[in-house]
C-alpha cells in the first residue's frame, strides 16, 4: 500500500502544469505582425547560439519546496492508506475462510459471507478511487504552483545567460535525441536559483532527495508512473452457489 497514491498523481499533475507551460511559452515567444520591408539590413543572429535543456518535472520534485510539499502531502494521506489497508486484509481473510469453510456451510451462511466479501470490495474500490481523485488534486496544485514560479526563474535565467532556447527533456514529446549535458543542462542551476527565492530550507538528510538533471535526454522518458492496481480488486470473487 506504500505510495499507492503517489505513484501514479505526480506524474500526471506534472504532465497537466507542464502543457499549460507550453501553451505560455509558445503564446510569449508567438513572433509580431510582419513589417514592410526597409533598405535597414537586418540584425543578424549571434555566431554561437546558445540553447538549454531542462528537466522541468524532474526541478518540482527536486526542489526544497518541492520536497517538502509532496512528503507533507504523502503524510496527509497515510492514514486512509492504513484504512485501505487494512479492509484489504479483512477481505482477504473472508475469502480465505469461505475457500476453506465454505462447502460446510449451509446455503444462508455461505451466501452471507459471500455478501459481505463483495460489499467491502465495493468499499474498498470507491475508497481507493476516491483517495487517488484527491491525490492529484493536490498534486496538481503542487506541481502548478511550484512549476510556475520555476518558470519565472528559468526565463531570469535564460535571458541573464544569454540562451535564446530552453527545451524541456521532461516528457515523450520531447525532440531532444542527444546532448551535451554537462554543457547544456540548466535543471540543477535553476533548482539552486529557485531554492535561493523560495528561502524554503532543504529537508533533513534522512529524506531521499530525488536525482535531478536531463539525464533521460539520453534515452526515452518513462511514459508516467504506471497505475497501481486497487488492493482487493484482483482477487478472485466468491462463487455463487
Amino acid at each position: 500500500m506504500k505510495s499507492m497514491f503517489s505513484r501514479i498523481a505526480l506524474a500526471a499533475a506534472l504532465a497537466v502544469s507542464l502543457a499549460a507551460f507550453a501553451q505560455d511559452g509558445a503564446a510569449a515567444a508567438k513572433p509580431p505582425a510582419a513589417t514592410p520591408a526597409s533598405d535597414t539590413p537586418a540584425a543578424s543572429l549571434p555566431a554561437a547560439t546558445k540553447v538549454g535543456i531542462i528537466d522541468i518535472q524532474g526541478a518540482i520534485q527536486a526542489c526544497n519546496e518541492g520536497q517538502r510539499d509532496i512528503e507533507a502531502l504523502n503524510k496527509k494521506f497515510e492514514p486512509k492508506q492504513q484504512e485501505l489497508a487494512k479492509l484489504n486484509t479483512d477481505i482477504q481473510g473472508l475469502q480465505t475462510q469461505l475457500k476453506a469453510q465454505g462447502e460446510k456451510m449451509n446455503d444462508d451462511a455461505r451466501n452471507q459471507l459471500a455478501k459481505q466479501i463483495e460489499q467491502k470490495q465495493r468499499s474498498l474500490q470507491q475508497g481507493a478511487e476516491g483517495a487517488q481523485a484527491d491525490y492529484q488534486s493536490e498534486a496538481n496544485d503542487i506541481g502548478t504552483r511550484i512549476g510556475q514560479k520555476i518558470m519565472k526563474v528559468l526565463d531570469k535565467y535564460a535571458k541573464e545567460n544569454g540562451y535564446v532556447v530552453i527545451l524541456s527533456v521532461s516528457d515523450q514529446q520531447t525532440p531532444v535525441l542527444w546532448a551535451n549535458l554537462q554543457a547544456a543542462d540548466v535543471t540543477q542551476k535553476v533548482i539552486e536559483l529557485y531554492n535561493k527565492e523560495s528561502g524554503v530550507p532543504a529537508p533533513a538528510p534522512s529524506a531521499p532527495r530525488p536525482s535531478t538533471g536531463a539525464g533521460a535526454a539520453a534515452r526515452p522518458p518513462a511514459t508516467g508512473a504506471p497505475r497501481p492496481a486497487v488492493p482487493g480488486a484482483t482477487a478472485t470473487p466468491p462463487k455463487k452457489p
